[in-house]
């Protein structure tokens, strides 16, 4: 597991194209990105877990709903331990931590010869060290996922099918326009768990297993649902000791010896995830809590099943329709590793399944199915298994790779003028939309009005920001306003 191999061509070109994207970062912390970056700030400038004055910091649609009339923070925001309730995960701080630490010894070092930056956590430094760290987590897992699309299908389909995955997918909304979110950090953690548990499989040593755990724990600190995707080495224990039991003579030792692993799997998950038990420990008074999650009404009849698919309110498929050739290709892995194809197949159906018993499943303002931008590695996998079982049954291997291209290509363009859409609020950001109205603006509207966009985007961004903050506003306003008038005696 080494990147200081020699890049390939295509490695090199997604460098080249990450660098690039660069200037598309966003250094901007807003909604649910207030509860992740909260830790980090707080941490490393007041060395505590105290968030008031994040809450008081935030954006005004976050603020709304933290803080009363007098700008404080309301009383049932406080936990049983008297901090303000922060039920979001913390792990990202762990992947943004040193590149905070660069920029805040840059403002402290700024200050002392004669200038004048906050050293506050707020100031321009700090969130574009923040969305720096996302862009570069982000990146990281794509690179990831590519060499392990690459061992199966090839360096082309597994290029391509990145380069899909990076750009007809909501990836670059969370990658570079809301980078304090944690979905950036997930994908890499999820990658680098995938990565590392397919590199080790065939004679993973015992110091192996607990670096395995390692990453697991790391994982689950960046987002919680991503406990799914250790379903990979527990499916892969599970036939091992189904192998070692129907053995004859039955082999005890290679059976203990395998315990003896899982074990010391276990023990790197507790030591990954001790950073997060710590905190919830302080916050919530338990190691095991995780504040508001566990009080939803979580339905575990999954009613939202077709909804999460097919919703015009962030459906997965309906938004985005490239992951629709993924899940094709996810079932096309005749040639892949049968025990791979299995693991990484239970996982994508199982964290399908979480997310569908989840009430609040459409991710409310998010641009598609943002939740599932874990699965990211898997559905790299899923679109390079596409392209390549589509070359094996067409014989015709120069127009399926024009072909693969063409429709790569334009589901970017899809992709990216949908995002346009979405991020100027030219459709709703919460709730359903009108695909027919959205599809006539994307060949009308919207090609016409994002050249002016982008550039206003790139010289004047923070008055940009300004404006889609209050669009935002007015739009919660306007559904609260329609909430109460359809029930008036609900308080």
């Amino acid at each position: 597991m080494s990147f200081a191999k020699k890049l390939t061509r295509p490695e090199k070109l997604m460098c080249v194209l990450f660098l690039f994207t660069l200037p598309l970062i966003n250094p901007w912390v807003r909604g649910d990105g207030v509860g992740y970056y909260a830790y980090a700030r707080s941490i490393l400038i007041q060395h505590n877990l105290d968030f008031r004055s994040d809450w008081e910091h935030a954006n005004q649609s976050f603020r709304m709903a933290k803080l009363d009339d007098e700008g404080q923070v309301k009383p049932q925001e406080y936990t049983r331990t008297g901090h303000v309730n922060n039920h979001f995960a913390m792990g990202s701080t762990l992947l943004w931590m040193p590149f905070l630490i660069v920029a805040h010894l840059g403002v402290v070092i700024y200050d002392l010869a004669g200038g004048h930056m906050p050293a506050d956590g707020f100031s321009l430094p700090y969130f574009t060290a923040m969305a720096l760290g996302s862009a570069t987590c982000a990146f990281l897992g794509l690179l990831m996922a590519f060499r392990i699309a690459r061992n199966y299908f090839g360096e082309s389909w597994a290029f391509l099918a990145t380069l899909g995955i990076w750009f007809a997918s909501p990836l670059p909304v969370y990658m570079y326009f809301n980078p304090s979110y944690s979905h950036a950090s997930s994908i890499f953690t999820v990658s680098l768990f995938i990565f590392y548990w397919d590199r080790t499989r065939e004679n993973r040593s015992g110091r192996q297993w607990i670096g395995l755990g390692l990453c697991g724990g790391l994982m689950i600190d960046v987002y919680y649902p991503n406990a799914i995707f250790m379903l990979c080495p527990l499916i892969e224990s599970l036939a091992m000791y189904w192998s070692s039991l129907r053995e004859k003579p039955w082999n005890r030792f290679a059976f203990w010896r395998l315990f003896g692993f899982d074990a010391g799997f276990c023990a790197g998950v507790a030591i990954g995830f001790l950073p997060s038990m710590v905190v919830h420990k302080i916050l919530f008074g338990s190691i095991l809590s995780v504040g508001d999650y566990q009080d939803q009404p979580w339905n575990w009849s999954a009613p939202w099943r077709w909804n999460v698919l097919f919703s015009s309110d962030h459906g997965l498929l309906t938004w985005t329709p490239i992951l629709c050739l993924a899940i094709i290709g996810l079932l096309m892995w005749t040639k892949a590793d049968r025990r791979v194809a299995a693991c990484l197949l239970a996982c994508a159906l199982a964290y399908y399944y979480l997310i569908a018993s989840y009430p609040l499943w459409d991710g409310l303002s998010s641009f598609g199915s943002r939740f599932f931008l874990s699965v990211t590695p898997i559905f790299v996998f899923g679109l390079a298994a596409f392209f390549s079982g589509c070359a094996l049954v067409w014989n015709a291997p120069r127009a399926i790779v024009i072909s693969a291209r063409i429709l790569v290509s334009l589901l970017i363009a899809w992709n990216l003028l949908f995002m346009f859409q979405w991020g100027t609020h030219m459709i709703p950001v919460r709730g359903q939309i009108s695909f027919s109205d959205m599809a006539r603006a994307q060949f009308t509207t919207a090609p016409v009005q994002m050249k002016n966009t982008l550039l206003k985007y790139l010289t004047h961004r923070k008055a940009m920001m300004n404006q889609i903050e209050n669009i935002d506003i007015q739009q919660i306003r306007e559904q609260q306003r329609q909430e109460r008038l359809e029930h008036p005696n609900v308080p």
